[in-house]
């Protein structure tokens, strides 16, 4: 029978994996205490956590699959993305780029397992907020050339006189 600190701790683990988008499963090892606290500070901008348990909580809060089973060695977090399922894995394949110590394994999207390749896959893709803005720019692209060429006529009418007016 688990005691209760780690009944409480899986609880609260679940919890937070079904508030989250997509999570990763990251080994973690190597990695100093700045670099860690840094890369908190930049997930947690872009409201993301990276969350330190043990490798058996991992492994129940999964219900024990066995692509999960599998890579659960060594000293293991996980990275949740609560805002949208990209942002908190771009950053952690931007740390990876840079510090080369964190690999990262396998994790979830929206409750299905995947592995290591999809998680880059996804983590390639624009953010929620990045999407958002091209939409809008693509949208107002077509307004802002029916301006231009609405204006056109009396732009051109204004440079015609001008023209007149400095001969």
């Amino acid at each position: 029978m688990p005691n209760s600190k780690n009944q409480t701790n899986l609880e609260s683990l679940k919890e937070r994996l079904a508030q989250a988008k997509s999570a990763a499963i990251v080994d973690y090892q190597g990695v100093t205490v700045n670099e860690l606290t840094n890369l908190r500070s930049k997930l947690r901008d872009v409201d993301s956590e990276f969350f330190v348990t043990k490798n058996t909580l991992i492994n129940l809060a999964f219900d024990k699959n066995a692509d999960v089973t599998a890579s659960l060695s060594g000293m293991n977090a996980l990275i949740l993305s609560y805002a949208d399922e990209v942002s908190g894995l771009k950053i952690a394949f931007d740390f990876q780029k840079d510090s080369e110590k964190l690999t990262i394994k396998n994790g979830s999207l929206n409750g299905q397992i995947v592995d290591a390749d999809a998680i880059k896959a996804l983590s390639k893709l624009p953010s929620k907020n990045e999407l958002i803005i091209s939409l809008i720019s693509r949208l107002n692209g077509p307004a802002y050339g029916l301006v231009n060429v609405l204006q056109a006529g009396p732009r051109n009418l204004v440079y015609a006189l001008q023209a007149i007016a400095n001969k």
